[in-house]
């Protein structure tokens, strides 16, 4: 289990917005060539299994050298990606897939049925919707090369959406050697079938990672829309530098050593929006959830009363103003996210502009807190986060909480977070995957078996259970109110607020595709100053 949606994103606040550090690259890279981009991506790629962790960074590994049976469409809509035809029995209960011509894996084997099999198995063992299939599933084989059929036991309506899903892990297709590894066991080999080749000979951990365009790749027809249609790749090499101060980023982006940096620091803004070279650019429109967890195993958290006390007392927009440009932020008061077709106010009397620290205080003495410690999590390599948890911590403070800040870099968080030696902890995740109960664990409430913190409610796992049954979208939106009024009466998440996070690009760097999540290196392109 990893500790973020969104990999702890890195936010990083610069300590100012100088313009003249001079930048390490220059001493160490050739010139940029025409057709190469060189991208600072949020975080440093660590490992390479995009099903065994939920990590963003891996993701956007994932989506560059592996290919998905269908895509979500910028509408949200599943459409065949490797599937070329594909139905459905009369009785609902039978899908029939059959790949499109032209799937290759990057060894110059055929992609084949066995290798989709057996990737919708492992990934089936990872996320909560591929557990949902395979367990309703009856059969799940290749009926010959091309040709593979899902038999479930009873008709499930969100298949195709869940086949689809853009929330990490995401269901790319391995190779059947690959894919035969238990969901725990990593995946060392990068080689998929999607229109970048990973260039082992270039790797160089901790410093770059190289993409070569996959000559062989055959695109579906049509325009590139959302992660679906046509994945024409434009460049020839895509590099990802690791920069991880944010200082140095932005000089390399200004000179021109770089064309893209993924999270810029917010200070930064100014100083981009004034070069003439750059430019800002928001490509998830829907923004970030930032939302706080805490252990419901261990006091002061295991009483709903000190939960909800959480939830009185957050100041949702002095919180993300530590981090974030007021212009960027917005309150967020639903579960289900800002932006998504589930978003709604059942619940919602909770929230008060500015928070209401005397309601949060009288909540917290009703809950028998006794002075307990309340251990938080303090991340050391993201910024943003780390701002945000001093914060919260003083403002526990002014109502009487005993606290302990126990600061950790990212594998020190990891293990902290697996021990359960802790009280609360900070992530994030896109709004998008706050629309996706069936495959996001964070939505989950299913005790020690689900996503940390390990809130408990039967009454929402039995709506969540029925979220894949029902066939309308108004009946998901009915189930989405209940939901939404258990969960805010639980408290499993306290929401900390939404932030719309730019990333910055030389102008030079055109045609990126805006997404609600992962970051397509297909259809982008460099054109001449």
């Amino acid at each position: 289990m990893t500790i973020s949606r969104r990999d702890l994103v890195k936010m990083g606040i610069a300590a100012g917005t100088a313009i003249s550090i001079p930048s390490v690259l220059r001493a160490q890279t050739a010139p940029t060539a025409a057709r190469t981009v060189r991208m600072v991506m949020h975080a440093d790629l660590i490992s390479f299994d995009p099903i065994l962790s939920t990590a963003t960074i891996i993701g956007h590994h994932g989506l560059a050298i592996y290919d998905m049976l269908f895509a979500l469409d910028s509408k949200l809509m599943p459409q065949p990606q490797m599937v070329g035809k594909w139905g459905v029995s009369d009785d609902k209960r039978t899908y029939t897939f059959e790949l499109r011509d032209g799937l290759g894996w990057h060894d110059g084997t055929p992609v084949t049925a066995a290798d989709c099999v057996a990737s919708i198995r492992r990934w089936g063992q990872a996320t909560p919707g591929g557990k949902l299939i395979i367990e309703r599933a009856r059969d799940i084989s290749a009926q010959d090369d091309k040709t593979f059929v899902i038999s479930l036991k009873e008709p499930t309506g969100l298949l195709l959406e869940i086949l689809a899903g853009a929330a990490t892990p995401v269901l790319y297709i391995m190779r059947e050697k690959d894919a035969s590894l238990a969901a725990t066991e990593q995946v060392t080999a990068n080689i998929g079938s999607g229109p970048f080749k990973f260039n082992e000979a270039l790797a160089k951990p901790g410093a770059s990672f190289t993409y070569d365009r996959n000559e062989k790749y055959v695109p579906r027809q049509g325009p590139a829309d959302g992660f679906a249609g046509g994945k024409v790749v434009n460049v020839d090499r895509v590099i990802w530098d690791n920069i991880a101060d944010q200082q140095t980023a932005f000089s390399a982006l200004q000179s021109g050593e770089v064309d893209f940096v993924e999270l810029p620091a917010p200070d930064l803004y100014p100083a981009i929006k004034s070069d003439p070279n750059l430019e800002l650019q928001v490509l998830n429109k829907a923004g970030d959830v930032y939302f706080m967890r805490m252990n419901c195993l261990q006091k002061p958290f295991d009483n709903v009363k000190a939960r909800q006390a959480m939830l009185h007392l957050i100041d949702q927009e002095a919180v993300m103003r530590t981090a974030m440009p007021q212009e960027y932020i917005r309150p967020i008061t639903s579960f289900f996210g800002n932006q998504t077709p589930y978003t709604n106010d059942e619940n919602t009397g909770w929230y008060k502009k500015g928070g209401d620290p005397e309601r949060a205080k009288h909540l917290l003495n009703e809950s028998g807190y006794a002075g307990e410690t309340v251990v938080i999590l303090q991340h050391t390599s993201w910024a943003a986060a780390n701002i945000m948890e001093q914060f919260l911590a003083d403002t526990l403070r002014k109502i009487g909480v005993n606290i302990e800040l126990v600061p950790a870099d990212r594998a020190a968080f990891r293990e902290r977070l697996s021990s359960r030696s802790w009280s609360i902890f900070m992530t994030s995740e896109s709004d998008y995957e706050r629309g996706t109960p069936v495959s996001n664990p964070t939505l989950s409430t299913n005790g020690e078996e689900g996503f940390p913190g390990w809130p408990k409610s039967e009454e929402y796992e039995t709506l969540r259970a029925r979220w894949a049954d029902v066939e309308t979208l108004e009946e998901r939106q009915a189930l989405a109110r209940e939901m939404q009024r258990i969960q805010w009466d639980i408290v499993g998440t306290v929401l900390l607020g939404s932030v719309v996070s730019p990333i910055a690009r030389r102008k030079t760097l055109t045609g990126l595709i805006e997404t609600p999540s992962l970051i397509p290196m297909w259809h982008m392109q460099k054109v001449p100053a």
